[in-house]
């Protein structure tokens, strides 16, 4: 079998002419290693031909690029584009092989560094729940955070305060606070670069530069400074009676809060101490009003009984009353002749019920006694004859 012979033209600027290589009838597959061993044995470089780009008929070929030998054309053409140093965009080697370490380096952005002057107003000057600036009315909770009573009681009937300030249950843990506005400011300003506050008796601004107190009895916020210098065991503003334990620092450091927040749950252990207590008692007056309505209940079955035997025994007076009133009926029945001796009701006598024919009644039934009208007139001894008037 006769194989056609194939060629290589090669274009360099490298070389002054073209030239042509004669490939192997016999080979099959063409690397780029191939060719570059062909190309070095059929003349001589000034440079190795691994500073250049090889494109066989344009397209360019790389260390894995096989070629059939078959699909050549009669004649290729191979062209040797020189690479170059430091780095075009062309592939040529920079120190760099890779990208991403200039895409790791831009992507990485070191954070922010935070001003502390401005942290520290926020916290001073701005609700920690909404962070809104401060406005009438404002509470603390008992570890000294400030707020906007609005924003926490919002919070707190949508059930959403955040963990950090799960210790805040209701009204009873906020501290109602009065605080002073600076001269010439009603304290609703919404500029939070500068204090819209001050201490009532010292004049300090509440920034965060002092320490500040908040007393639970009045509500009335001022400086520790204000405290130190005028001792007194009532407020410089209001003098309200204030105790020592009654001061809440505002936004203190973390040992400030940790002892406040000691406090705190002594307070708490302390009320719930108590309502056990009350609740024990309450427990032990339930049971003794159950034993007295026991007793009472049983008191009053008892005259209940009472009463009802009584009742029956004045039924019985009654009944054996009328049994005494029958007697004396039937007695005078019994008399008058209209009950015999049996207690059967006889009818009386009257001669005027049986008047013979042609006869009148009155005359007849005056020839019996017993048809004879009861009359007031009374007979006496010395006249017997008729009254007057009745001739």
């Amino acid at each position: 079998m006769m194989h056609s012979r194939r060629q290589i033209l090669v274009k360099s600027p490298d070389f002054n002419r073209t030239i042509a290589l004669q490939l192997d009838p016999a080979q099959s597959v063409l690397t780029l290693s191939g060719i570059t061993s062909l190309l070095e044995s059929s003349s001589s470089h000034r440079n190795s031909l691994s500073d250049f780009c090889v494109a066989l008929d344009g397209k360019l070929l790389n260390g894995s690029t096989r070629i059939q030998v078959s699909k050549l054309p009669s004649f290729s053409m191979l062209t040797l584009y020189p690479r170059l140093r430091g780095g075009g965009g062309d592939g040529g080697a920079t120190g760099a092989e890779s990208r991403d370490c200039y895409l790791n380096m831009y992507a990485e952005k070191k954070p922010d560094k935070v001003d502390r002057n401005e942290q520290r107003l926020s916290k001073w000057l701005n609700c920690a729940l909404s962070n809104e600036p401060l406005a009438e009315p404002c509470v603390i909770d008992l570890l000294g955070n400030l707020f906007n009573k609005e924003a926490l009681v919002h919070a707190l009937l949508s059930k959403r305060v955040p963990k950090q300030f799960s210790h805040i249950e209701g009204l009873k843990d906020m501290v109602n606070i009065k605080l002073t506005p600076v001269a010439g400011s009603d304290g609703s300003s919404q500029d939070t670069t500068s204090s819209q506050f001050q201490c009532p008796v010292s004049g300090l601004e509440f920034n965060g530069k002092y320490k500040f107190f908040a007393l639970r009895r009045c509500a009335h916020v001022m400086s520790s400074k204000a405290l130190k210098e005028v001792k007194s065991s009532s407020c410089l503003v209001c003098h309200a009676d204030v105790k020592e334990s009654d001061k809440i620092v505002i936004n203190g450091t973390e040992e400030e809060v940790s002892s406040l927040r000691e406090k705190m749950e002594e307070e708490k252990a302390k009320l719930r101490e108590k309502k056990a207590k009350l609740r024990e008692e309450k427990a032990k007056l339930r049971e003794m009003k159950g034993v007295s309505n026991k007793s009472q209940n049983g008191t009053a079955v008892v005259a209940d009984t009472g009463a009802k035997v009584a009742k029956m025994a004045d039924t019985g007076a009654k009944v054996a009353k009328m049994a005494d009133t029958g007697a004396k009926v039937a007695k005078r029945q019994m008399d008058d002749g209209n009950v015999n001796g049996n207690g059967i009701t006889v009818k009386k006598f009257k001669a005027a019920d049986k008047v013979p024919v042609n006869a009148t009644k009155e005359v007849y039934a005056s020839l019996f006694t017993s048809s004879k009208k009861k009359s007031d007139f009374r007979e006496t001894y010395s006249c017997r004859s008729l009254p007057l008037g009745r001739n």
